[in-house]
C-alpha cells in the first residue's frame, strides 16, 4: 500500500467511530471472527484499545492486522484502523 493510499484511508477513517473495544481480556478468537465479519462489511474500522489492555496498542495492532490479513493503516494514542478490501463490489476505491 502507497503512503497515498494509506493518506485517503486516513482521512476517511476521520468521520467513523470505534466499533470495538479491547480491554483486559486481549484479543480472543472470537475477537478476530467478529472483527473480520466488521472488515467485510465496512472494509474501514476503529477499534479503541483500553488502559487495561495486557499490552501496548502497537503490537495489539500489528497482531490483529495479522490475524485478520488487513492493513494497519494507523495507530494514534489508543486508537486503531485497520483496511481490508472486500472480496466482491468494493465500496471504498484506493486511489493510484
Amino acid at each position: 500500500m502507497t503512503s497515498k493510499q494509506r493518506a485517503y484511508l486516513r482521512g476517511l477513517a476521520n468521520s467513523i467511530d470505534a466499533i470495538f473495544q479491547i480491554g483486559k481480556g486481549g484479543i480472543s478468537d472470537n475477537l478476530i471472527n467478529q472483527l473480520n465479519d466488521a472488515l467485510e462489511a465496512r472494509e474501514l474500522i476503529k477499534i479503541t484499545v483500553l488502559e487495561n489492555a495486557p499490552d501496548s496498542v502497537r503490537p495489539i495492532a500489528e497482531e490483529i492486522a495479522e490475524r485478520t490479513n488487513s492493513t494497519l493503516v494507523q495507530t494514534i494514542g489508543s486508537k486503531v484502523t485497520l483496511y481490508k478490501a472486500r472480496k466482491k463490489d468494493s465500496k471504498i476505491i484506493l486511489p493510484n
